[in-house]
């Protein structure tokens, strides 16, 4: 198995039609700070390297960073933090991308089981899925109506609906996207396996600002 870099399994997804944050590989400080720019600010940096899976467990990721003194430093943190956490990891840079704005988090995510072969999943995201394992599961190829049976089978439906004052989800949107992820996982047979968590979703529209994708080696 192979695991791609976060820059490049966001170029596929996007090329396919799935809504991803913009994120550039920065190889140096001048290149980080260029991007930031470029992007536009707040942005987000991660460290990228094919040895290190959970960024955020070493200390290679940094939010919010709202101008070029505030990169420079993250920079060097990141790169020392995963450093001391991986000494004989392979730094391949670190990726820029603009800071999305607070949504509601969900997932959707693609496994290959041994039976069935792609399915797709579909729950509320970040850390949630972790402490409620509120998930559904389809077999690719999967309809519209497959998706949107998807978006009303989770125990958290109510959050997407909108409580307590705050906005409904926007649902067209998460169908479109758990739909353009069949589609490219059905394409793409070499995918063994596929994360957009958290993909933020907003009253109109939604994106996924973090995204993993193994493939066959």
């Amino acid at each position: 198995m192979a695991l791609l870099n976060e820059i490049d399994a966001k170029q596929l997804l996007h090329d396919a039609g799935v809504p991803v944050t913009q994120t550039v590989l920065a190889t140096d400080l001048a290149e980080a700070k260029r991007q930031a720019d470029s992007v536009g600010y707040p942005v987000v940096l991660k460290i990228v390297s094919p040895d290190i899976t959970h960024k955020s467990d070493v200390g290679g990721v940094k939010v919010g960073l709202e101008d070029e003194s505030q990169v420079a430093a993250a920079y060097e943190e990141i790169l020392t933090n995963a450093r001391n956490a991986e000494p004989d990891a392979e730094i391949t840079g670190v990726a820029v991308q603009h800071m999305a704005p607070s949504g509601t988090e969900i997932i959707v995510g693609m496994t290959t089981d041994p039976q069935f072969g792609p399915v797709i999943m579909f729950g509320l995201g970040g850390i949630m899925v972790e402490v409620l394992k509120d998930v559904t599961f389809r077999v690719v190829p999967l309809e519209e109506r497959d998706a949107e049976q998807m978006i009303d089978e989770i125990k958290g439906k109510a959050i997407l609906d909108g409580v307590r004052g705050q906005p409904p989800a926007d649902k067209a949107a998460i169908r479109d996207a758990i739909l353009s992820v069949s589609k490219f996982v059905e394409a793409n047979p070499a995918v063994k396996e596929l994360d957009l968590n958290p993909m933020m979703v907003y009253p109109d529209g939604a994106i996924a600002v973090d995204a993993r994708i193994v493939t066959a080696d």
